[in-house]
């Protein structure tokens, strides 16, 4: 691919249901402005309805252009295991390089355009570059707060990866048969979820454990400290859904 540039952004960083979703596309120059064609933007502008058009016009493109696409889905557990040792900006910088590293095989050289998820965007892609080594020292990392909503490759990439993460909700809503809403702290129907995810001998799978509004509502209900977990030891048992 001639003069590739990568796109890379993240949804899902603040809920306390389901996973983080990095989503890293890889464009050649010369056909980004076919992504401002079929209206790439920030994701968090579009309708649902909207994104999902629009995500369908990337894939349908990257087929026949050839395009790259990295998704990395980071479960609750790695979140979890993460919150042990390190910080959230940390746990990103690995998602954003395994997203990197798979979706451009011939990385010589190339523009990184990422969406920094650290206050301090120069830090950010310093640990990026380290992160990636030696072999991709020839690539130049432009990284800056709402790179989406300037960059169309970052745009398109912050539409895959909320779209991706939507569908992992409605996944998990199916499984449990019951409505969690946005997955977000905020939201109301979430928090409802939440307290009945909490309500078995361990919070459900799905559930980010270390988030201050699973502990709160755990030791509500139990009375007790929230238990952790690591992302390679499962706990004893799982609370089956059919408890709930």
């Amino acid at each position: 691919m001639k003069n590739p540039i990568i796109g890379v952004d993240e949804a899902g960083r603040g809920p306390v249901i389901g996973p983080l979703v990095v989503c890293a596309l890889c464009v050649s120059e010369s056909d980004c402005s076919i992504l401002r064609d079929i209206g790439v933007r920030d994701s968090k502008l579009l309708s649902a309805k909207k994104r999902e058009v629009i995500e369908s016009e990337i894939r349908e493109n990257a087929e026949s252009k050839g395009w790259g696409i990295s998704i990395v889905i980071c479960e609750p557990s790695r979140i979890d295991s993460n919150s042990l040792h390190s910080d959230l900006n940390k746990l990103e910088v690995e998602l954003f390089a395994e997203a990197i590293e798979s979706v451009c095989q011939d990385n010589s050289e190339g523009v990184l355009r990422v969406d920094s998820c650290d206050v301090d965007e120069s830090r950010f892609s310093r640990r990026i570059a380290s992160k990636l080594g030696q072999n991709w020292t020839n690539w130049k990392i432009d990284s800056r707060h709402a790179m989406d909503s300037i960059d169309p490759v970052a745009g398109a990439a912050s539409i895959i990866a909320k779209v991706s993460r939507d569908n992992e909700i409605a996944r998990i809503q199916r499984e449990l048969g019951f409505a969690i809403g946005s997955g977000y702290p905020s939201d109301g129907v979430t928090r409802e979820a939440v307290r009945k995810l909490v309500s078995g001998n361990l919070p459900h799978k799905d559930l980010r454990w270390s988030w201050s509004t699973v502990s709160d509502l755990w030791k509500e209900v139990h009375g007790t400290p929230v238990p952790t977990r690591s992302e390679d030891q499962s706990p004893l048992r799982q609370t089956m859904l059919e408890e709930w």
